[in-house]
């Protein structure tokens, strides 16, 4: 590690945290890619969607939305209500991205679920640059979700096993981020609150509803716990 420069530092320490999502990203991409061959539309489409949109779940229900009748509110409605959590992403993480030059446009247009996970709870060696470390996390899981959505639009045609619940990959990748932040002592309160918090949105909101308000209801009570929370 004494001769690396910063950059493959960065690189090298990067990688191995980004395994468990690359586990995740490329069976899900496997199942979008598949599924947007499965709709008549090819790998070439399903890439770009995945390069471009890099939406995740948004992308799974564009896909209905591709192929209804085109509604250019409903539409906007639902990529608002899907990804609205990300506000909450870019507010955790403005400290962390600060003075960062240009590169944070790039860490900006690649924040993902994952990503924030991963960028939120750990923190860059000290031989490894802080900016690339942030940056080839970033730019890794969007490699593995471009890659996997590649090769399930290639093999489209080929895979004829049922594909039912691959995404749940993407809830296992969630719990074992999760648990690995849990970990840490430090971090439990605020653990405990999220899920107080995400099962009182459950219960008052039901399934379908509950990830803005709970999303809401979190950062107020983080923000208005944080000197007990964060002791």
């Amino acid at each position: 590690m004494k001769n690396l420069t910063p950059r493959r530092a960065a690189l090298r320490a990067a990688f191995p945290a980004t395994i468990p999502v690359m586990t995740g990203f490329l069976c899900l991409g496997l199942a979008y890619g598949v599924l947007m061959q499965s709709k008549g539309y090819g790998p070439l489409w399903s890439t770009l969607m995945s390069a471009v949109a890099f939406g995740g779940s948004m992308q799974f229900v564009a896909i209905t939305l591709l192929t209804a009748a085109f509604d250019p509110i409903q539409a906007f409605l639902l990529s608002v209500m899907i990804n609205a959590r990300h506000m909450f992403y870019g507010l955790a993480l403005l400290d962390k991205y600060r003075g960062l030059g240009k590169i944070r446009a790039v860490l900006i247009y690649t924040l993902c679920d994952e990503t924030f996970s991963l960028v939120s709870s750990l923190e860059p060696p000290p031989e490894a640059d802080r900016k690339w470390y942030y940056l080839c996390v970033s730019l890794l899981d969007y490699a593995y979700w471009v890659a996997g959505t590649a090769a399930g639009g290639l093999l489209g045609n080929l895979l004829t096993f049922n594909t039912k619940g691959m995404d749940f990959a993407l809830t296992a990748l969630f719990v074992v981020l999760f648990l690995e932040q849990w970990k840490r002592r430090e971090n439990r309160p605020a653990g405990a609150a999220s899920l107080a918090c995400a099962a009182a949105s459950l219960t008052v909101c039901g399934a379908e509803n509950m990830v803005i308000p709970a999303m809401v209801l979190v950062l107020a009570v983080l923000l208005g716990g944080r000197k007990r929370l964060c002791a």
